[in-house]
């Protein structure tokens, strides 16, 4: 198909356009140029100048111009010569491009009209198929219709039992709805009954674990009061213990303890005193210096010369107040 589309874009070409024309042109047009400048190159023979004396040097040798006329006029020749087989072999080639043209329009032609041929047949056998297949179509509505109006009758009759049996079932499940209507009414009204009772017990039952909740609080609260009245008490002994064992600790460590002479009444020196439930001391530790080594030392040895310290019995008491507590040692403070 591409080698077809060039063809017939080169037979189109105008002749007068194609290369051989186009070349011929060239030269003829190159011919009358020279042919011009050669005319210019001989001009009319003037008069011989007078004789001048000159002294020759070196001449150049020039060739004689008949020679070069008759070699001018022999390329001329040979150049047309040239040009005229150029413009035969050019006007061949026209001749030939215009017959392959015309052959090949030919040919296209040809390939039409078998096309068209081809066309009106394959035209002529699908207009037959078509009325074949339009006479089947009928064939196959017509039994498709027949078959139709048979499914429809029977579809028909099949409603005409599906609907007495509708109404059948639905007179029977009227009946039943009826029925179980009538239980539920019935249903509805005993479950009111029991649970108006249910609400009465519940009511009487409320009531009385209303009262007894009363009854429970209000002993409770009397044994809160009663366990918090205990408590201020027992309270008020622990402090009252722990006041008294405080004051004899003071006073023993105030007899045990010697501050040495360099003390003055600024110093103060915190110690933290741990006891065990006997009275028995477990640690003893400075945890705030006074500043002068000797005066801390003497607290020291007044806190551990004390082989039992007074603690109360009350097991509580001592947790609180007496298993672990700080001192300070002061000349005045302590005593």
């Amino acid at each position: 198909m591409i080698g077809h589309e060039r063809e017939t874009i080169s037979t189109d070409t105008p002749p007068w356009k194609s290369p051989v024309v186009l070349s011929v042109a060239l030269h003829v047009l190159l011919l009358v140029i020279a042919l011009a400048g050669w005319s210019w190159t001989n001009p009319v023979q003037e008069p011989e100048p007078r004789s001048i004396s000159a002294r020759l040097v070196s001449p150049e040798p020039k060739p004689s111009p008949v020679v070069d006329e008759q070699d001018q006029r022999d390329k001329e020749e040979e150049r047309r010569l040239q040009e005229e087989k150029e413009r035969q072999q050019a006007e061949a080639e026209r001749k030939r491009q215009q017959e392959e043209a015309r052959r090949k329009e030919a040919e296209e032609q040809a390939r039409k009209r078998e096309q068209e041929r081809k066309q009106q047949e394959a035209k002529a056998r699908e207009l037959a198929e078509q009325q074949a297949r339009e006479k089947e179509a009928a064939r196959q509505k017509a039994v498709a219709e027949a078959k139709e109006r048979a499914r429809q009758k029977a579809e028909q009759e099949q409603r005409a039992r599906e609907e007495a049996k509708r109404k059948a079932e639905e007179e029977q499940r009227r009946r039943e709805e009826a029925e179980r209507q009538r239980q539920e009414q019935q249903a509805r009204e005993e479950a009111e009954r029991k649970r108006k009772e249910a609400e009465r017990r519940l009511k009487e039952q409320q009531l009385e674990a209303l009262a007894e909740q009363a009854r429970q609080e209000r002993e409770a609260e009397a044994r809160r009061q009663q366990e918090a009245a205990a408590a201020r008490a027992r309270e008020a002994q622990k402090l009252s213990d722990s006041e008294k064992y405080q004051a004899l600790i003071r006073d023993r460590l105030s007899q045990a303890w010697y501050p040495p002479s360099s003390a003055t009444e600024n110093m103060v020196a915190r110690l933290q005193i741990t006891l065990l439930p006997t009275g028995e001391l477990a640690n003893v530790r400075l945890v705030s210096s006074s500043g002068n080594t000797a005066f801390d030392n003497s607290a020291l040895g007044a806190a551990r010369s004390l082989n039992r310290y007074p603690v109360p019995d009350d097991r509580d008491t001592f947790e609180r107040y007496f298993r672990q507590f700080t001192i300070e040692f002061n000349p005045q403070r302590l005593r």
